[in-house]
């Protein structure tokens, strides 16, 4: 019991990374939003390197979940 109770609260505190992952995520797009405001010739570019900050922000994200999942399913 005491156990699945401490899985359940480790799963919940690795889950916190999600919520950093969303504040990313967002702060990417918005400075995409604002790069582009202040030069549009370098929109493909711009666009390109916010791809990129994106897929790594998602990659810590799904790093967090994992680790939530192991937690609660692993032994």
């Amino acid at each position: 019991m005491l156990l699945q109770a401490a899985k359940c609260i480790g799963a919940g505190l690795a889950t916190i990374g999600l919520a950093g992952a969303g504040v990313g995520i967002g702060n990417v797009f918005a400075a995409l939003v604002l790069g582009i405001s202040r030069n549009p010739s370098l929109k493909d570019e711009l666009f390109r390197m916010a791809i990129l900050g994106f897929a790594l922000t998602e990659a810590i994200a799904l790093f967090a979940l994992m680790i939530a999942f192991l937690l609660l399913f692993a032994l």
